[in-house]
């Protein structure tokens, strides 16, 4: 009780943490350090992050807000807000009391079940699934590396002690990190199939179930969509693709049905939460850095289009490379990648969206941005970054959680 951390302090620590990360991934290249060592590491790191309070972000009391809408107050998270229930304990931790719930309805009927469980249990609810998601990551990319034929040492480091993914989403306790499991598994259930797939019922199986996973993820967070195309057009042939089509179709038809017992009508409320939040800029997001930059007043509208434009470009090249043959973890890394530099709603733990893509992928370039834009992620955060960056960041003493960005 009573414990405060500085922002000197939280700096401090955060490049102790990104050396040590940079050491490791050195020495796991290197063969340094045996995978058993990296992962009691990852293990542990996560589970000092689950001991201490949130960091940087207040989404999780959201999610909680959300659950409790929906079971204790009856408001559908999709059509009413938080502003609408002052009175719950939760209301004077909620950063975003007037937006709708943008998750997905697997996620929010899930978290449903931290209702009864009171603030204290609901919030240690969510802390436990974002590690469990994050150490369930780590497993699969690094089972999926280790099938095809990559350092299994160097992908569990890079993806489980990544600072991003340890301070910033297990820290804040984020749904991010339940998408990445999904995406993961969708990578491992892949990583030794055959793209021919009609000639191998083993085959079929492995794709068909990263194409049901990434559905899956979707229904947490519609972001987990960007990866499905590139595996639909992932196997050699276009009757085999129609097969993997189907499969997420049917996929998404699931967790659409479920939405429909949960919500009713509303059951795609949360696309309309996701186009209300894209309208938002995020202060340090790349479109609003690079305005500032060139001297232009905010984010002006054909501004952000360009940055759209150049997302689309990129996502289309990259869908054209993977049906011509070209490595969908790689292609789809580098869409995922360029989703984040183009979105006016950049926030620092979406960085960790192309992690196993990247470390299973074996495109040394496309790691190497990653960790570019995961260090981004990272500095905005810090006093050094002032005089980098067009926009200052308030720095004030931190009690309880440092920070407080949006989902």
């Amino acid at each position: 009780m009573g414990a405060a951390i500085s922002s000197g302090e939280f700096q401090t620590l955060t490049l102790i943490m990104c050396a040590g990360y940079a050491a490791v991934l050195v020495a796991a290249h290197a063969r340094a350090l045996s995978l058993r060592a990296i992962l009691v590491t990852v293990a542990a790191a996560n589970l000092i992050l689950l001991l201490g309070p949130p960091l940087i972000s207040q989404d999780v009391f959201g999610y909680l807000a959300f659950a409790r809408m929906g079971v204790l107050h009856g408001l559908d998270p999709y059509t009413h807000v938080a502003f609408q229930m002052p009175t719950d304990p939760i209301y004077p931790f909620i950063g975003w009391p007037f937006q709708h719930s943008p998750y997905g309805p697997l996620f929010t009927l899930a978290s449903y079940a931290t209702a009864p469980l009171g603030l204290g249990g609901g919030l240690w609810t969510l802390k436990a699934i974002a590690v469990a998601g994050s150490l369930v990551a780590v497993a699969l990319t690094t089972r999926a590396a280790g099938a095809l034929g990559r350092s299994r040492r160097y992908s569990a480091a890079f993806v489980g002690l990544n600072p991003v993914m340890l301070a910033l989403a297990v820290g804040g306790a984020h749904n991010d990190t339940i998408v990445l499991a999904f995406l993961a598994g969708a990578l491992a259930l892949t990583a030794g199939a055959s793209p021919r797939l009609l000639a191998d019922q083993r085959s079929r199986r492995s794709w068909i179930g990263g194409a049901l996973a990434l559905a899956a993820g979707m229904g947490v967070k519609v972001t987990a969509g960007i990866v499905l195309p590139f595996l639909v057009l992932a196997p050699s042939g276009w009757r085999a693709r129609a097969r993997v089509a189907l499969a997420a179709v049917l996929g998404l038809a699931l967790v659409a049905c479920v939405g429909l017992i949960g919500f009713g009508s509303h059951a795609l409320g949360f696309l309309n939460a996701v186009g209300e939040q894209q309208q938002l800029v995020a202060v340090h997001s790349i479109p609003a850095e690079t305005a500032r930059l060139v001297g232009l007043h905010g984010t002006p509208g054909w501004w952000r289009h360009c940055f759209v434009a150049a997302f689309v470009l990129v996502l289309t090249y990259c869908l054209w490379r993977t049906a011509r043959g070209a490595d969908w973890r790689v292609a789809a890394g580098w869409s995922t990648l360029a989703l984040l530099l183009s979105t006016a709603w950049l926030l620092p733990w979406y960085a960790i969206w192309p992690l196993p893509l990247a470390a299973v992928g074996g495109n040394r370039r496309l790691r190497a941005a990653t960790l570019v834009v995961c260090a981004y992620a990272i500095l905005i955060h810090l006093p050094l970054a002032d005089p980098l960056l067009s926009a200052p960041i308030l720095h004030e003493p931190h009690h309880g959680h440092v920070g407080a960005l949006g989902r």
